[in-house]
């Protein structure tokens, strides 16, 4: 009997140490070359350190674990303790979540900046409603139209079979008669193959990630709109660490988000060159093209308005302010 002890306390020192490490999931719907995706590795990592090795937290990029529809879903209901998020994906649960998706309402990292302050205590309140907590947010860098041909105005865009992932994208497909087709990021590559997609909005990186300029050749620099990624994090999950770990959390987050918005502009620098590199035409929207998307972007603030009420009011004043 006196022989098994040592293997007993080997055993129940081995489960003690298990049981003091907690593993956190973070599914992702971006490439892991993606600076977003990179971003969340490097968070991870910081919050490793700062740990000891107490909190693990596993980036599953590419969409691996859950399609990014799913992913607030899954941080909602415990499937995953964290997630990242396109916002403007969900603007059909609540519209807050569509305003960085208005087509010229904030058209650079700036005016980025100043909406997502003015959104943020929106955002905060309706997601401890739910459950979770915002941890950070980083920008897409400005967004541009990918097409097959040359286009002069909004007019030759007229029955364009167009890549939709959000509701403001897939209207914007309506006002201009394109026609929209739903693509996810992580089926992009394979879609532009097909001829399924002939033409999308989207930023210099989405066109690299997707070796977009292997398909289309023309990019019209329009500088749209700077759509935001969100981290978010299970509210109950984050409860249930101690003080250190919840603080390591809050702190690799606030690093995260000044890292990524800095990562945001260097990559809309390097992807615009890495799209010349790959044989596409940058090109800037002619006059036309330019007023044309203006309307676009009138229509669908005042519907947006129409849609948020005193929310949208509030949020539109203190971003005019």
């Amino acid at each position: 009997m006196r022989l098994m002890l040592p293997v007993l306390t080997a055993s129940v020192l081995c489960s003690t140490a298990a049981l003091a490490q907690t593993k956190w999931d973070l599914p992702a719907a971006y490439p892991a070359s993606n600076y977003h995706t990179v971003n969340l590795t490097e968070f991870a990592s910081d919050v490793d350190k700062a740990t000891g090795g107490k909190l693990k937290i596993t980036v599953h990029a590419g969409a691996s674990l859950f399609k990014a529809p799913e992913i607030k879903r899954a941080v909602q209901g415990g499937q995953a303790q964290m997630g990242e998020i396109l916002l403007a994906n969900f603007a059909n649960e609540w519209p807050i979540y569509a305003a960085d998706g208005m087509p010229f309402l904030a058209d650079s990292y700036d005016e980025a900046m100043k909406l997502y302050k003015a959104q943020k205590p929106l955002m905060e309140k309706k997601l401890a409603e739910q459950g979770m907590m915002l941890l950070y947010t980083v920008p897409w860098p400005p967004q541009g139209i990918y097409v097959h041909k040359p286009i002069a105005s909004a007019a030759d865009l007229k029955g364009v079979k167009w890549r939709a992932y959000s509701p403001a994208t897939a209207k914007i497909a309506e006002l201009v008669g394109a026609q929209p087709v739903t693509v996810q990021a992580a089926e992009l590559s394979q879609a532009l193959a097909t001829g399924v997609v002939q033409s999308y909005m989207s930023s210099g990186s989405t066109g690299v990630d997707s070796k977009t300029y292997e398909h289309l050749k023309y990019w019209y620099d329009t500088q749209a709109w700077l759509p935001k990624n969100a981290v978010l994090v299970n509210k109950a999950a984050f409860d249930a660490l101690d003080a250190t770990a919840k603080a390591a959390v809050l702190k690799a987050g606030a690093d995260a988000e000044v890292r990524g918005w800095a990562a945001s502009k260097k990559a809309n620098t390097e992807s615009i060159e890495k799209l010349k590199a790959g044989g596409m035409q940058i090109l800037p929207p002619s006059a036309q093209l330019k007023a044309d998307m203006k309307k676009v972007g009138d229509v669908m603030l005042k519907e947006w308005l129409d849609k948020a009420g005193a929310e949208g009011k509030q949020l539109v004043d203190a971003f005019s302010k």
